[in-house]
């Protein structure tokens, strides 16, 4: 089929050169305020755009210090959970449970979980037979109780997640407005506890909701990217979607996820190999091999299992 030429313009209309079109279009964005950030700088919170698979909607994000924080209320969530019933609960050899958390990604992950436990047993063997008396096992108990101490100490002090969240779930708008008119109705939430919370809803307006790009996230793409292998894979894609998937996970209290992304996971070892290779030089060279070890195949299915967990726990509102 022959192309059609393009229709010319009527006389009366003058023809703009690419020069005028680009100027034109300049003029547009020079109209075009730019989203005040005056405000979100002061009350130390962020507009957040994420996409999950049922839709793309609006939150809000800030860090705070553990103890300043009281974290999501998880109880009325859980009893609902609707992967509950996936979950495998295996006791180990010091009763503990473990979680597993999606069939598919645990049998292709058991190789390395073998490789892990092996390590660890060696590990206990050796820390048996080094404390042959009771004296040097006392003294190291002492060591671990002073160390945990510290480790509270230092969490306390941590900056942490919290999001527009309630009894454990996101709060996600389609709308800018909607999520206005939410946050000025005074309804309950975890970022009321924030000191800054009452100026923030006596001030914002719905042209303050324009997340910066890196507040935007589309978790609706991971998956598909990844099976499209290793030469196809958006390394700022995957990065991104990690930081806010332990975010997520973090403030939303979903421990399984947390364990999926945790350091030494296939998914952090993920991770660790894009931010490598987006650098240039030796790093940036040693990262892309690396990343040719990944089976894509393990890395989408779990990256399937922590989209589907988070997104059990949101909470749409239009």
């Amino acid at each position: 089929m022959a192309r059609q030429s393009p229709q010319r313009p009527d006389a009366d209309e003058p023809e703009l050169d690419d020069t005028d079109a680009a100027a034109a279009a300049d003029e547009v964005e020079e109209d075009r305020p730019p989203a005040d950030r005056a405000l979100w700088d002061e009350v130390r919170i962020d507009p957040v755009e994420i996409a999950l698979p049922a839709g793309t909607g609006f939150t809000l994000r800030a860090y705070r210090q553990a103890r300043e924080l009281t974290p999501t209320d998880v109880a009325e969530r859980d009893q609902d959970d609707p992967f509950l019933a996936r979950r495998q609960v295996v006791e180990t050899e010091e009763d503990e449970e473990v979680v597993i958390l999606d069939e598919e990604f645990a049998a292709l992950s058991a190789e390395e979980d073998d490789e892990d436990e092996e390590k660890d047993a060696k590990a206990r063997r050796k820390g048996k037979a080094d404390a042959s008396d009771d004296e040097k096992a006392e003294a190291e108990a002492d060591e671990d109780d002073a160390e945990d101490e510290d480790d509270e100490d230092e969490a306390g002090d941590e900056e942490v997640p919290v999001f527009l969240t309630h009894k454990g779930r996101l709060l996600l708008f389609k709308t800018p407005e909607s999520l206005v008119t939410f946050i000025r109705s005074g309804a309950p939430n975890d970022l009321s506890q924030l000191d800054s919370w009452n100026e923030l809803s006596e001030r914002l307006e719905p042209a303050d909701i324009a997340p910066l790009d890196e507040d935007t996230y589309e978790l609706d793409l991971v998956v598909e990217n990844l099976r499209g292998g290793h030469d196809a894979w958006d390394h700022e894609l995957l990065i991104e979607a990690g930081e806010i998937a332990r975010d997520l996970a973090y403030a939303l209290r979903l421990p399984a996820v947390l364990d999926m992304l945790s350091a030494g996971s296939s998914l952090d070892d993920l991770d660790e190999a894009l931010r490598a290779s987006v650098n240039g030089g030796v790093g940036g060279f040693l990262g892309r091999r690396r990343l040719k070890k990944i089976g894509a195949q393990t890395a989408s299915l779990g990256w399937r299992t922590i989209v589907g967990k988070i997104s059990a726990v949101v909470d749409w509102r239009d």
